[in-house]
C-alpha cells in the first residue's frame, strides 16, 4: 500500500504527471531511505482509501517507459491528503465515491486548486532538494 501511495506521491510532482522508470525509481529509492517520516505519512494516506490499487482501478496508466498519474489518480491523492474536519476517525469512502467527490470540488473551485497545486509543488521541490542534501551529506 504505502508502495502505490508513493507513486502517486511521485508521479504528481511531475509537471504532466508522467515519470520515466528510470526517474520514477531513482525518486522512490530516496523517499524509501528518506526515514520513518515518509513511512509514517504514506501508512496515515493509505488508511483513508483501504481499497487502494492504482493500476485496476486506472489511478496510473502505463506508457512506453514510464507511468502517468491519471485526473481520477489526482482526485484519489487529493482525498488522501485532505485534512479530516472532525478530530475523530472517518471511515474513507469507496475510491469510486472519494473520485467523483473530489472531481466534483475540483470543477467548483478551480482557481484555488491551482494556488493549491503552486504550493504542493514548491513543497515538493523543497523535500526533494532536501532529501538530496541529506543523501549526498551521508554519501561523503
Amino acid at each position: 500500500m504505502n508502495f502505490q501511495v508513493t507513486v502517486l506521491k511521485i508521479l504528481v510532482s511531475y509537471p504532466d504527471g508522467f515519470a520515466p522508470m528510470a526517474d520514477l525509481k531513482r525518486d522512490m529509492a530516496i523517499l524509501a531511505t528518506s526515514g520513518r517520516d515518509w513511512a509514517e505519512r504514506t501508512k496515515r494516506l493509505a488508511a483513508r482509501v483501504p481499497d487502494l490499487d492504482i493500476f485496476s482501478q486506472a489511478l496510473v496508466e502505463r506508457l512506453n517507459g514510464g507511468w502517468r498519474i491519471t485526473e481520477n489518480g489526482r482526485a484519489v491523492l487529493e482525498f488522501m491528503e485532505a485534512r479530516p474536519v472532525a478530530p475523530e476517525p472517518i471511515l474513507a469512502p469507496r475510491v469510486e465515491e472519494a473520485t467523483a467527490a473530489m472531481v466534483a470540488a475540483t470543477q467548483v473551485l478551480p482557481l484555488r486548486q491551482a494556488v493549491d497545486r503552486a504550493k504542493r509543488r514548491r513543497e515538493r521541490r523543497e523535500r526533494r532538494r532536501e532529501a538530496r542534501e541529506r543523501a549526498r551529506a551521508n554519501a561523503s
